[in-house]
């Protein structure tokens, strides 16, 4: 599964220059947002916390109001343990997770209106994790993966440069019978050069 999506995103990010070539007003960007991480792990109790991500990439014009582009950056999704007030310390031993890592991938910023649009993204996350689990005797997994993200959102701009929105992201991180799949629910801020 893995390698099919990375030999998918691979493929999407050589297509997106040839595709492109009809109309080059695209261009590149950076952009950052911040909000609630949400741990998916029933162990966890879907506990949250704060969590952030950091991007930047190129779009292409292919259509008057679609842009399609490649990115990368780095997410930090949160660290979830009995420290956090979310998650009440019940068992054995104390639970501990982490996770954070690498993007890159593809997105989609598509203009409703001359300031509305919707945007996704899609692609592979190289993530580093650490998860304790609660037994008598805690085994920790402390280890990486690669696996993929996707998300959406909608947003609006208040110039050709300059963009917020709001946004929902997932990235999938399983190893080991270990899941430390997490869900980010963003505010997101975007300027284009």
């Amino acid at each position: 599964m893995n390698k099919t999506l990375a030999a998918l995103a691979l493929a999407g990010l050589f297509a997106v220059p040839v595709v492109s070539h009809a109309d080059d007003t695209g261009g590149y960007f950076i952009n950052g947002s911040v909000g609630q991480s949400d741990l998916r792990s029933n162990t966890y109790n879907k506990a949250h916390d704060v969590g952030y991500q950091l991007n930047g990439g190129y779009r292409w014009a292919v259509a008057p109001s679609v842009l399609l582009g490649v990115e990368g950056g780095y997410s930090y999704l949160g660290s979830f343990g009995t420290r956090n007030p979310s998650i009440p310390f019940t068992g054995p031993a104390p639970l501990d997770a982490t996770l954070h890592g690498w993007t890159l991938g593809g997105d989609a910023h598509v203009n409703l209106t001359s300031n509305w649009y919707v945007s996704g993204r899609a692609g592979l996350f190289r993530w580093n994790g650490r998860n304790t689990a609660p037994s008598a005797t805690p085994v920790t997994f402390n280890g990486h993966g690669n696996d993929w993200y996707a998300g959406a959102g909608f947003g609006y701009d208040f110039s050709n440069n300059t963009s917020v929105g709001l946004n929902y992201d997932y990235y999938d991180a399983k190893k080991n019978g270990t899941d430390l799949s997490t869900g980010l629910w963003s505010v997101s801020a975007e300027y284009r050069f």
